[in-house]
Protein backbone atom coordinates (compact mmCIF):
# COMPACT_ATOMS: atom_id res chain seq x y z
CA UNK A 1 0.00 0.00 0.00
CA UNK A 2 1.25 3.51 -0.87
CA UNK A 3 -0.17 6.64 0.76
CA UNK A 4 -0.37 10.16 -0.72
CA UNK A 5 -0.50 13.04 1.79
CA UNK A 6 1.25 15.88 -0.09
CA UNK A 7 2.74 16.51 -3.51
CA UNK A 8 6.28 15.42 -2.54
CA UNK A 9 5.14 12.18 -0.93
CA UNK A 10 2.83 11.66 -3.91
CA UNK A 11 5.81 11.63 -6.27
CA UNK A 12 7.62 9.07 -4.12
CA UNK A 13 4.53 6.94 -3.64
CA UNK A 14 3.82 7.01 -7.38
CA UNK A 15 7.30 5.71 -8.16
CA UNK A 16 6.99 2.95 -5.57
CA UNK A 17 3.50 1.95 -6.63
CA UNK A 18 4.33 1.68 -10.32
CA UNK A 19 7.46 -0.36 -9.53
CA UNK A 20 5.42 -3.19 -8.00
CA UNK A 21 2.45 -3.17 -10.37
CA UNK A 22 2.35 -5.86 -13.07
CA UNK A 23 2.41 -4.72 -16.73
CA UNK A 24 -1.28 -5.46 -17.25
CA UNK A 25 -2.19 -2.82 -14.64
CA UNK A 26 0.32 -0.06 -15.46
CA UNK A 27 -2.02 2.21 -17.45
CA UNK A 28 -4.89 1.86 -14.98
CA UNK A 29 -2.52 2.42 -12.06
CA UNK A 30 -1.19 5.65 -13.59
CA UNK A 31 -4.71 7.04 -14.04
CA UNK A 32 -5.61 6.21 -10.45
CA UNK A 33 -2.38 7.78 -9.18
CA UNK A 34 -3.33 11.06 -10.88
CA UNK A 35 -6.59 11.09 -8.91
CA UNK A 36 -4.70 10.39 -5.69
CA UNK A 37 -2.23 13.21 -6.34
CA UNK A 38 -5.04 15.71 -6.95
CA UNK A 39 -6.72 14.59 -3.75
CA UNK A 40 -3.47 14.93 -1.79
CA UNK A 41 -2.89 18.43 -3.18
CA UNK A 42 -6.00 19.55 -1.28
CA UNK A 43 -4.70 18.22 2.03
CA UNK A 44 -6.31 14.78 1.99
CA UNK A 45 -4.64 11.42 2.35
CA UNK A 46 -5.36 8.60 -0.06
CA UNK A 47 -4.06 5.06 -0.23
CA UNK A 48 -3.47 2.86 -3.24
CA UNK A 49 -3.30 -0.88 -3.23
CA UNK A 50 -3.30 -3.65 -5.84
CA UNK A 51 -4.68 -6.94 -4.68
CA UNK A 52 -5.56 -9.09 -7.65
CA UNK A 53 -3.43 -10.90 -10.22
CA UNK A 54 -3.38 -9.97 -13.90
CA UNK A 55 -6.57 -10.86 -15.64
CA UNK A 56 -10.17 -9.83 -16.02
CA UNK A 57 -10.59 -8.55 -12.45
CA UNK A 58 -7.26 -6.75 -12.02
CA UNK A 59 -7.83 -3.30 -10.57
CA UNK A 60 -5.76 -0.64 -8.88
CA UNK A 61 -7.60 0.66 -5.83
CA UNK A 62 -7.88 4.16 -4.37
CA UNK A 63 -9.55 4.73 -1.02
CA UNK A 64 -9.38 7.60 1.45
CA UNK A 65 -8.20 6.55 4.90
CA UNK A 66 -9.12 9.66 6.89
CA UNK A 67 -12.31 11.42 7.93
CA UNK A 68 -12.65 13.64 4.86
CA UNK A 69 -15.71 15.03 3.14
CA UNK A 70 -15.35 12.61 0.25
CA UNK A 71 -14.13 9.05 0.12
CA UNK A 72 -13.64 7.15 -3.10
CA UNK A 73 -13.75 3.45 -3.76
CA UNK A 74 -12.95 1.73 -7.04
CA UNK A 75 -14.66 -1.57 -7.83
CA UNK A 76 -14.78 -4.53 -8.48
CA UNK A 77 -12.93 -5.08 -5.18
CA UNK A 78 -15.48 -5.09 -2.38
CA UNK A 79 -15.18 -3.03 0.77
CA UNK A 80 -15.32 -6.23 2.84
CA UNK A 81 -12.31 -7.58 0.90
CA UNK A 82 -10.35 -4.41 1.64
CA UNK A 83 -11.27 -4.48 5.33
CA UNK A 84 -10.18 -8.11 5.58
CA UNK A 85 -6.90 -7.39 3.79
CA UNK A 86 -6.19 -4.07 5.54
CA UNK A 87 -8.01 -4.20 8.92
CA UNK A 88 -6.36 -0.99 10.21
CA UNK A 89 -7.60 1.12 7.32
CA UNK A 90 -10.41 3.53 8.18
CA UNK A 91 -13.41 3.85 5.84
CA UNK A 92 -15.20 6.67 7.66
CA UNK A 93 -16.39 9.83 5.95
CA UNK A 94 -18.04 12.89 7.45
CA UNK A 95 -20.93 12.28 5.08
CA UNK A 96 -21.07 8.64 6.28
CA UNK A 97 -21.08 7.57 2.67
CA UNK A 98 -18.45 5.98 0.48
CA UNK A 99 -18.82 7.18 -3.09
CA UNK A 100 -18.22 4.52 -5.69
CA UNK A 101 -16.34 4.92 -8.95
CA UNK A 102 -17.24 1.94 -11.09
CA UNK A 103 -14.83 0.81 -13.76
CA UNK A 104 -16.71 0.78 -17.08
CA UNK A 105 -17.05 -2.71 -18.54
CA UNK A 106 -19.62 -2.33 -21.30
CA UNK A 107 -19.79 -0.20 -24.44
CA UNK A 108 -21.95 2.49 -22.82
CA UNK A 109 -24.64 4.53 -24.57
CA UNK A 110 -24.50 5.94 -28.10
CA UNK A 111 -23.45 9.52 -27.11
CA UNK A 112 -20.27 8.05 -25.60
CA UNK A 113 -18.95 7.11 -29.05
CA UNK A 114 -16.29 9.74 -29.75
CA UNK A 115 -17.01 11.56 -26.46
CA UNK A 116 -13.38 11.59 -25.27
CA UNK A 117 -12.26 13.45 -28.39
CA UNK A 118 -15.22 15.87 -28.22
CA UNK A 119 -14.49 16.69 -24.58
CA UNK A 120 -10.85 17.35 -25.40
CA UNK A 121 -11.65 19.60 -28.37
CA UNK A 122 -14.75 21.46 -27.18
CA UNK A 123 -15.33 21.12 -23.44
CA UNK A 124 -14.46 24.12 -21.21
CA UNK A 125 -13.91 26.43 -24.19
CA UNK A 126 -16.18 29.10 -22.73
CA UNK A 127 -15.89 32.15 -24.98
CA UNK A 128 -18.08 34.34 -22.78
CA UNK A 129 -17.97 35.46 -19.16
CA UNK A 130 -19.64 32.96 -16.84
CA UNK A 131 -20.00 32.76 -13.06
CA UNK A 132 -21.41 29.76 -11.21
CA UNK A 133 -22.05 29.39 -7.47
CA UNK A 134 -23.23 26.18 -5.81
CA UNK A 135 -24.46 25.99 -2.22
CA UNK A 136 -25.86 23.12 -0.19
CA UNK A 137 -28.89 23.19 2.09
CA UNK A 138 -29.16 21.29 5.37
CA UNK A 139 -31.39 18.66 3.74
CA UNK A 140 -28.72 17.89 1.12
CA UNK A 141 -30.27 19.90 -1.71
CA UNK A 142 -27.77 21.56 -4.05
CA UNK A 143 -28.65 25.03 -5.36
CA UNK A 144 -26.64 26.35 -8.31
CA UNK A 145 -26.88 29.90 -9.61
CA UNK A 146 -25.16 30.86 -12.84
CA UNK A 147 -24.89 33.96 -14.98
CA UNK A 148 -23.43 34.30 -18.47
CA UNK A 149 -22.64 37.49 -20.33
CA UNK A 150 -22.89 37.06 -24.10
CA UNK A 151 -22.14 40.32 -25.84
CA UNK A 152 -24.71 42.75 -24.51
CA UNK A 153 -26.97 40.03 -23.12
CA UNK A 154 -26.95 38.67 -19.58
CA UNK A 155 -28.39 35.17 -19.20
CA UNK A 156 -28.99 33.65 -15.80
CA UNK A 157 -30.56 30.57 -14.30
CA UNK A 158 -31.09 28.90 -10.93
CA UNK A 159 -30.93 25.13 -10.58
CA UNK A 160 -31.98 23.06 -7.57
CA UNK A 161 -31.12 19.39 -7.19
CA UNK A 162 -32.51 17.11 -4.50
CA UNK A 163 -31.66 13.44 -4.02
CA UNK A 164 -33.67 10.92 -2.05
CA UNK A 165 -32.25 7.40 -2.14
CA UNK A 166 -32.18 6.48 -5.83
CA UNK A 167 -34.45 9.33 -6.98
CA UNK A 168 -33.05 12.72 -7.95
CA UNK A 169 -35.04 15.79 -8.96
CA UNK A 170 -33.59 18.71 -10.90
CA UNK A 171 -35.49 21.98 -11.35
CA UNK A 172 -34.04 24.90 -13.33
CA UNK A 173 -35.52 28.35 -13.93
CA UNK A 174 -33.98 30.66 -16.53
CA UNK A 175 -34.40 34.29 -17.55
CA UNK A 176 -36.92 33.30 -20.24
CA UNK A 177 -39.37 32.25 -17.51
CA UNK A 178 -39.05 28.60 -18.46
CA UNK A 179 -38.96 25.87 -15.81
CA UNK A 180 -37.01 22.74 -16.69
CA UNK A 181 -37.81 19.70 -14.53
CA UNK A 182 -36.05 16.34 -14.67
CA UNK A 183 -36.80 13.37 -12.42
CA UNK A 184 -34.33 10.48 -12.54
CA UNK A 185 -34.84 7.07 -10.97
CA UNK A 186 -31.55 5.21 -10.79
CA UNK A 187 -31.66 1.41 -10.95
CA UNK A 188 -35.37 0.62 -10.46
CA UNK A 189 -34.12 -2.67 -11.90
CA UNK A 190 -30.51 -3.82 -12.38
CA UNK A 191 -28.83 -1.75 -15.09
CA UNK A 192 -31.93 0.40 -15.73
CA UNK A 193 -32.36 4.17 -15.39
CA UNK A 194 -35.69 5.97 -15.88
CA UNK A 195 -35.86 9.69 -16.72
CA UNK A 196 -38.94 11.91 -16.89
CA UNK A 197 -38.57 15.51 -18.07
CA UNK A 198 -40.72 18.44 -19.13
CA UNK A 199 -40.47 22.18 -19.71
CA UNK A 200 -43.15 24.51 -18.35
CA UNK A 201 -45.24 26.14 -19.74
CA UNK A 202 -44.78 24.02 -22.92
CA UNK A 203 -47.43 21.31 -22.67
CA UNK A 204 -45.87 19.27 -25.49
CA UNK A 205 -42.40 19.03 -23.98
CA UNK A 206 -42.95 16.02 -21.73
CA UNK A 207 -40.70 13.04 -22.39
CA UNK A 208 -40.02 9.66 -20.80
CA UNK A 209 -36.69 7.92 -21.33
CA UNK A 210 -35.41 4.49 -20.33
CA UNK A 211 -31.74 3.53 -20.34
CA UNK A 212 -30.30 0.07 -19.94
CA UNK A 213 -26.62 -0.77 -19.55
CA UNK A 214 -25.30 -4.29 -19.99
CA UNK A 215 -21.79 -5.71 -20.19
CA UNK A 216 -22.20 -6.08 -23.95
CA UNK A 217 -24.89 -3.54 -24.80
CA UNK A 218 -26.25 -0.08 -24.05
CA UNK A 219 -29.81 0.88 -24.99
CA UNK A 220 -31.71 4.15 -24.66
CA UNK A 221 -35.26 4.82 -25.82
CA UNK A 222 -37.49 7.85 -25.28
CA UNK A 223 -41.07 8.76 -26.07
CA UNK A 224 -42.68 12.20 -26.21
CA UNK A 225 -45.84 12.59 -24.14
CA UNK A 226 -48.05 13.88 -26.96
CA UNK A 227 -50.81 12.44 -29.12
CA UNK A 228 -48.36 11.92 -32.00
CA UNK A 229 -44.98 11.71 -30.33
CA UNK A 230 -41.42 11.56 -31.60
CA UNK A 231 -39.86 8.22 -30.75
CA UNK A 232 -36.11 8.02 -30.21
CA UNK A 233 -34.03 4.86 -30.03
CA UNK A 234 -30.30 4.33 -29.72
CA UNK A 235 -28.40 1.13 -29.14
CA UNK A 236 -24.78 0.09 -28.86
CA UNK A 237 -23.42 -3.47 -28.99
CA UNK A 238 -19.91 -4.61 -28.18
CA UNK A 239 -17.59 -4.30 -25.21
CA UNK A 240 -15.11 -1.78 -23.80
CA UNK A 241 -12.74 -2.44 -26.72
CA UNK A 242 -14.99 -2.33 -29.81
CA UNK A 243 -18.55 -1.14 -30.21
CA UNK A 244 -21.07 -0.37 -32.95
CA UNK A 245 -24.23 1.67 -32.46
CA UNK A 246 -27.08 3.52 -34.10
CA UNK A 247 -29.29 6.48 -33.15
CA UNK A 248 -32.66 7.05 -34.84
CA UNK A 249 -35.73 9.24 -34.33
CA UNK A 250 -39.16 8.66 -35.86
CA UNK A 251 -41.89 11.30 -36.07
CA UNK A 252 -45.23 9.53 -35.80
CA UNK A 253 -47.06 12.68 -36.98
CA UNK A 254 -45.35 12.75 -40.39
CA UNK A 255 -44.26 9.13 -40.63
CA UNK A 256 -40.66 10.18 -41.36
CA UNK A 257 -37.31 9.45 -39.75
CA UNK A 258 -36.02 12.78 -38.46
CA UNK A 259 -32.65 11.40 -37.40
CA UNK A 260 -30.60 8.42 -38.50
CA UNK A 261 -27.01 8.15 -37.29
CA UNK A 262 -24.54 5.32 -36.87
CA UNK A 263 -21.13 5.01 -35.28
CA UNK A 264 -18.32 2.62 -34.42
CA UNK A 265 -15.47 2.95 -31.91
CA UNK A 266 -12.29 1.09 -31.07
CA UNK A 267 -10.53 1.41 -27.72
CA UNK A 268 -7.11 0.33 -26.49
CA UNK A 269 -5.25 1.14 -23.29
CA UNK A 270 -4.16 4.55 -24.60
CA UNK A 271 -6.07 5.20 -27.85
CA UNK A 272 -9.74 5.70 -28.75
CA UNK A 273 -10.80 5.97 -32.39
CA UNK A 274 -14.35 6.47 -33.66
CA UNK A 275 -16.24 6.90 -36.92
CA UNK A 276 -19.74 8.42 -37.16
CA UNK A 277 -22.25 8.82 -39.98
CA UNK A 278 -24.59 11.71 -39.08
CA UNK A 279 -27.45 13.64 -40.67
CA UNK A 280 -28.84 10.55 -42.41
CA UNK A 281 -25.46 9.82 -43.94
CA UNK A 282 -24.84 13.38 -45.15
CA UNK A 283 -21.77 13.87 -42.96
CA UNK A 284 -18.92 11.59 -41.92
CA UNK A 285 -16.93 12.33 -38.77
CA UNK A 286 -13.72 10.57 -37.75
CA UNK A 287 -12.03 11.28 -34.44
CA UNK A 288 -9.30 9.94 -32.23
CA UNK A 289 -8.06 10.49 -28.67
CA UNK A 290 -4.57 9.42 -27.63
CA UNK A 291 -3.31 9.40 -24.04
CA UNK A 292 0.37 10.34 -24.15
CA UNK A 293 1.07 10.38 -20.39
CA UNK A 294 -1.58 9.45 -17.81
CA UNK A 295 0.54 10.83 -14.95
CA UNK A 296 0.42 14.37 -16.39
CA UNK A 297 -2.97 13.90 -18.07
CA UNK A 298 -1.30 14.67 -21.41
CA UNK A 299 -3.38 13.78 -24.46
CA UNK A 300 -3.84 14.73 -28.08
CA UNK A 301 -6.92 14.41 -30.28
CA UNK A 302 -8.38 15.33 -33.62
CA UNK A 303 -11.73 15.41 -35.40
CA UNK A 304 -12.26 15.42 -39.17
CA UNK A 305 -15.73 16.01 -40.64
CA UNK A 306 -16.65 15.64 -44.31
CA UNK A 307 -19.95 16.86 -45.79
CA UNK A 308 -21.04 14.87 -48.81
CA UNK A 309 -23.62 17.46 -49.90
CA UNK A 310 -21.20 20.43 -49.95
CA UNK A 311 -17.99 18.41 -50.37
CA UNK A 312 -16.38 20.45 -47.59
CA UNK A 313 -14.04 19.29 -44.84
CA UNK A 314 -13.41 20.63 -41.35
CA UNK A 315 -10.51 19.63 -39.14
CA UNK A 316 -9.84 20.38 -35.47
CA UNK A 317 -6.71 19.31 -33.58
CA UNK A 318 -6.20 19.76 -29.84
CA UNK A 319 -4.11 18.79 -26.85
CA UNK A 320 -4.19 18.98 -23.05
CA UNK A 321 -1.60 18.80 -20.26
CA UNK A 322 -1.59 19.14 -16.47
CA UNK A 323 1.10 21.48 -15.16
CA UNK A 324 0.46 20.16 -11.65
CA UNK A 325 -2.38 18.24 -9.98
CA UNK A 326 -4.45 21.44 -9.76
CA UNK A 327 -3.64 23.28 -13.01
CA UNK A 328 -4.37 22.17 -16.57
CA UNK A 329 -3.87 23.77 -19.97
CA UNK A 330 -5.59 23.00 -23.27
CA UNK A 331 -5.18 24.24 -26.83
CA UNK A 332 -6.82 23.60 -30.19
CA UNK A 333 -6.65 24.83 -33.78
CA UNK A 334 -8.98 24.28 -36.73
CA UNK A 335 -8.66 24.54 -40.50
CA UNK A 336 -10.39 27.96 -40.44
CA UNK A 337 -7.32 29.41 -38.73
CA UNK A 338 -8.86 29.90 -35.28
CA UNK A 339 -6.57 29.09 -32.35
CA UNK A 340 -7.94 28.62 -28.83
CA UNK A 341 -6.08 28.10 -25.57
CA UNK A 342 -7.18 27.94 -21.95
CA UNK A 343 -5.76 27.47 -18.49
CA UNK A 344 -7.87 26.02 -15.69
CA UNK A 345 -6.96 26.06 -12.00
CA UNK A 346 -8.70 24.26 -9.16
CA UNK A 347 -8.01 26.17 -5.95
CA UNK A 348 -10.32 24.01 -3.83
CA UNK A 349 -12.21 20.77 -4.47
CA UNK A 350 -14.66 21.31 -7.36
CA UNK A 351 -14.01 25.08 -7.46
CA UNK A 352 -12.48 26.14 -10.78
CA UNK A 353 -11.38 29.27 -12.60
CA UNK A 354 -10.87 29.07 -16.36
CA UNK A 355 -9.32 31.72 -18.61
CA UNK A 356 -9.72 31.31 -22.37
CA UNK A 357 -8.28 33.12 -25.36
CA UNK A 358 -9.13 32.92 -29.06
CA UNK A 359 -7.19 34.33 -32.02
CA UNK A 360 -8.23 34.30 -35.67
CA UNK A 361 -4.98 33.92 -37.61
CA UNK A 362 -6.75 34.88 -40.86
CA UNK A 363 -7.76 38.22 -39.34
CA UNK A 364 -4.85 38.93 -37.06
CA UNK A 365 -5.65 42.65 -37.03
CA UNK A 366 -8.74 41.90 -34.94
CA UNK A 367 -8.35 41.81 -31.18
CA UNK A 368 -8.29 38.45 -29.44
CA UNK A 369 -11.38 37.19 -27.65
CA UNK A 370 -11.01 36.57 -23.92
CA UNK A 371 -13.36 34.38 -21.89
CA UNK A 372 -13.59 33.83 -18.14
CA UNK A 373 -15.48 31.17 -16.20
CA UNK A 374 -15.58 30.88 -12.41
CA UNK A 375 -17.28 27.98 -10.63
CA UNK A 376 -17.49 28.01 -6.81
CA UNK A 377 -18.53 24.96 -4.78
CA UNK A 378 -17.88 25.53 -1.07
Amino acid sequence: MFCFSNFHSSQLAAQGALACVPPCMQTEAQRTIVRAQRYAAHGGTACLCAGAPCGQHSRFELVDDLEQEECYWVFPFSKSWMKASYPKLSFRCKSEEIKETVMAKGPGLYPEIGKKARDLLYRDYQGDHKFTLTTYASNGAAITSSGTKKGGLLLADINAQLKNNNISTDVKVDTNSKVYTTITVDEPAPGVKAIFSFIAPDLNSGKVELQYLHEYAGISTSLGLTAKPIVNFSGVAGNNQAAFGTDISFDTATGNFTRCNAGVSFTTSDLIASLNFNDKGETLTASYFHTVSPLTNTAVGAELTHSFSSNENSLTIGTQHSLDPLTAVKARVNNCGKVNALIQHQWSPKSLVTILGEVDTRAIEKSAKIGLAVALKP
